[in-house]
């Protein structure tokens, strides 16, 4: 009579045999180090898996249980008794079929720890850095921030740094550059405004300057024209 009941309060033997089968067809599952070497093909794990459900439910509930499915866990539900076993059902079942207040829970767990991270971001003083913003939205903070600041002191030497960490600077600012270069090329920003063309800038203006010169010396030299006529 002992014996027949403990054998209705085990995981069934057919139902042990599909679960192991099943998980046994699944990639990347983790293994501890002595059997990783004998759970290469799916028969070997799912040897492994048949073994571990008859010698210690409550832990193989704990590496896999992730992987079963809700019917898989209802298997399960003949050895509630056991505190372990129905500890680890019940937890499993909450991630498939999470309760409203549950996912209350997970969201007020997940926003907590979204904060405390930004906490320690701004703590620690770099996540907000301008070099840090920059790094992450180039093109807004050159709009913003960027195009009023003299952008030759980002390639000079700094004190005590090295010729190779210059150097490395230098690259990393030549592609925040092309960065951005890029994304004023994407939304139609004239060529004269373009990050780095400083130089083309300052032919237009020459060549404006010029214009107006020669407008100029057109001007007085038709006055001087009509003046002699008038003369004559």
């Amino acid at each position: 009579m002992e014996m027949k009941k403990k054998k209705n309060e085990e995981v069934s033997e057919e139902a042990k045999e599909k679960i192991s089968e099943r998980l046994s067809s699944l990639e990347n599952l983790w293994f501890p180090r002595a059997q990783q070497s004998t759970a290469t093909l799916p028969s070997q794990r799912k040897s492994i898996f048949l073994d571990l459900l008859s010698r210690d439910p409550s832990l193989f509930l704990e590496r896999y249980g992730s992987n079963l499915t809700s019917t898989e866990l209802t298997e399960f539900d003949s050895m509630k008794h056991d505190y372990e076993i129905n500890w680890h059902v019940t937890r499993l079942r909450s991630l498939l079929s999470p309760s409203p207040e549950e996912l209350r829970k997970r969201t007020v767990m997940a926003k907590n720890r979204r904060r405390a991270y930004l906490d320690r971001l701004m703590i620690g003083g770099k996540y907000f850095s301008e070099d840090a913003m920059r790094d992450r939205e180039p093109y807004l903070h050159h709009e913003y921030v960027g195009k009023f600041q003299d952008r030759v002191g980002r390639s000079m030497a700094r004190p005590g740094e090295r010729w190779s960490d210059t150097l490395l600077r230098r690259c990393e600012e030549a592609a925040i550059v092309a960065k951005i270069r890029g994304e004023q090329q994407r939304i139609g920003v004239p060529q004269r405004d373009w990050i780095g063309n400083e130089d083309f800038q300052e032919e237009e203006e020459e060549e404006e300057e010029e214009e107006e010169e020669e407008e100029g010396d057109d001007v007085e030299e038709k006055e001087t024209v009509e003046e002699k006529e008038e003369i004559g």
